[in-house]
Formats: C-alpha cells, sequence, structure tokens
C-alpha cells in the first residue's frame, strides 16, 4: 500500500492550496487519515486529521484556515489551506491506519511529503 501526495507549490501569502492525498495496492479498509508538516529544523507537527467516520480535529495554528476532507470510495483525503503564511511553510505529509485484508491488522503508513512555500 502507498500513499501519493500533490497539490504542493509555491503560493503568495494569503493564497489558497489543496493538497491530495491518494491510497492505492491491495486495501480492504483505511481507519484514520492525517497531514502532518515539517518546517525546516523543525519537528513534525500534526495539522489534521479525520476518521474514517468523518470526526476531524486540528492543531490550534491551522483551526479555522485549514479544512481536511476525505472521499472513502477513491481512499484520498485532502487538505484546504486558506490564508497561507509564511508560518505554513513545511514539506506536508499524508499518513494513514490501512487494513490491507480482512484478518490482517492495521498498518500504519506515511506518504512521501509534497512542499508548500508561501512567500511574502
Amino acid at each position: 500500500v502507498q500513499l501519493q501526495a500533490s497539490g504542493g507549490g509555491l503560493v503568495q501569502d494569503g493564497g489558497s492550496l489543496r493538497l491530495s492525498c491518494a491510497a492505492s495496492g491491495s486495501i480492504f479498509r483505511i481507519g484514520g487519515m492525517g497531514w502532518y508538516r515539517q518546517a525546516p529544523e523543525k519537528q513534525r507537527e500534526l495539522v489534521a486529521t479525520i476518521t474514517n467516520n468523518g470526526g476531524i480535529s486540528y492543531a490550534d495554528s491551522v483551526n479555522g484556515r485549514f479544512t481536511i476532507s476525505r472521499d472513502n470510495a477513491k481512499n484520498t483525503v485532502y487538505l484546504q489551506m486558506n490564508s497561507l503564511s509564511r508560518e505554513d511553510t513545511a514539506v506536508y505529509y499524508c499518513d494513514a491506519v490501512v487494513k490491507r485484508f480482512p484478518i490482517s491488522s492495521y498498518q500504519h503508513i506515511w506518504g512521501q511529503g509534497t512542499q508548500v512555500t508561501v512567500s511574502s
């Protein structure tokens, strides 16, 4: 199972971006999905999570500006980012817990990361 993140790029201060992360491979069920980010010389931090029945949580720093959503039919999680500032510049990673087969346990998987750069 792989997670493929996309949608990053360069955006001006105050702009918007939408990230996508699609899971592929042998998938029976996906549990929680989420987005994390890591800025230069900083630790990776949680941005937002969404459970398989729609429960959502956000980091305080993005609450009200970012929106996480998922399309279970497409095994995809999204992150709509509005009112971006330079402090949001980071590599954004998606993650998911995936059950590959009915009898298997959930496995935690990371995506490869996508760069978001906000310029002033």
